[in-house]
C-alpha cells in the first residue's frame, strides 16, 4: 500500500474528502517527523513506538575497488511494534 492508497482507504472508511484526508496525514507524518528530529520518542498505544538511535562511524569497504573508506556516524530511525499491532497481524 502506498501514501495515496492509504489516503483513499482512510478516506473511505471514515467519510471524509481525500483532500482533508491527506492533510491530515501529511500532519500526522509531519508532527512524528519533529517530535522525532527534537529528540522525542512518539508513542502510539496500541499500535507501536517510534523513537532515534545512534549508529557510531566505522570503516566500511568499497564492494568494486576493495578500498576501505570512512562510514559517517548517522542517526537512526527505530520503530518498535505494539503487542496489540503484533497480535493482530499475527492473528491473519
Amino acid at each position: 500500500m502506498n501514501k495515496q492508497e492509504l489516503i483513499d482507504a482512510v478516506a473511505a472508511s471514515t467519510g471524509d474528502t481525500k483532500a482533508a484526508t491527506s492533510e491530515t496525514l501529511d500532519a500526522v507524518l509531519g508532527a512524528i517527523k519533529h517530535a522525532l528530529s527534537a529528540g522525542d520518542a512518539v508513542q502510539l498505544i496500541g499500535f507501536g513506538s517510534f523513537s532515534m538511535g545512534q549508529r557510531a562511524a566505522r570503516t566500511g569497504r568499497n564492494s568494486s575497488t576493495g578500498a576501505e573508506m570512512e562510514i559517517a556516524a548517522a542517526k537512526t530511525v527505530k520503530f518498535t511494534a505494539g503487542k496489540a499491532f503484533k497480535d493482530a497481524v499475527n492473528a491473519s
